[in-house]
């Protein structure tokens, strides 16, 4: 087994970042990132210690069902998770954003959030494109539950303000404000 003066620079720093509770989701939300994030929530729940995880959040989004997934096991998690979003927070992101523990949710001065309807298109015959249109709802309302958790909207507050037809961009005081965010860093 190595130790850690063993190890390169990066290696260390990420070692350092676990002992610290402390993780980074950036780039494409996709499985292979959202996974490495819910094994670091899961293995940071094996310690009984009490402790708040730090989740930096940068990441323009991605696939909807793999935030879903993540956010459910946030929502598990025996330790607060502090959201911080540097850079930005869009379409999946903004979900696991708001989904952080309230009062634990922070924003960089220079942060972005985007928010907006999740459309998944599909070509073929009418009963596919009914069964789409169908997930698209369900996915849309599950975006509602989401969001009404983390921020106590009303659903109908949250579809006009969040979930129009068009894209939402929010500054951090707008996110803040909103109650996606609890606090401008």
């Amino acid at each position: 087994m190595k130790k850690i003066d063993e190890f390169n620079a990066s290696d260390r720093i990420e070692v350092k970042l676990l002992d610290n509770s402390i993780h980074f989701l950036s780039g494409e939300i996709d499985d292979e990132n959202i996974n490495d994030c819910i094994k670091w929530i899961v293995y940071e729940n094996l310690d009984q210690k009490e402790k708040t995880l730090t989740l930096y959040i940068n990441s323009t989004g991605g696939d909807l069902y793999s935030a879903f997934a993540l956010i459910d096991v946030m929502r598990t998690s025996q330790h607060p998770i502090r959201t911080i979003t540097v850079g930005s927070a869009m379409s999946a992101a903004f979900l696991i954003a708001a989904s952080g523990t309230q009062g634990e949710r922070y924003a960089g001065k220079n942060a972005t959030y985007m928010c907006h309807q999740f459309t998944e298109n599909t070509e073929g015959k009418y009963h596919d494109l009914k069964a789409t249109m169908k997930g698209n709802e369900i996915s849309n309302d599950m975006m509602v539950a989401v969001l009404k958790e983390a921020t106590g909207l009303a659903p109908s507050v949250i579809k006009k303000k969040l979930l129009p037809a068009s894209d939402v961009y929010l500054t951090p005081q707008e996110a803040i404000d909103l109650g996606i965010a609890d606090h401008l860093l």
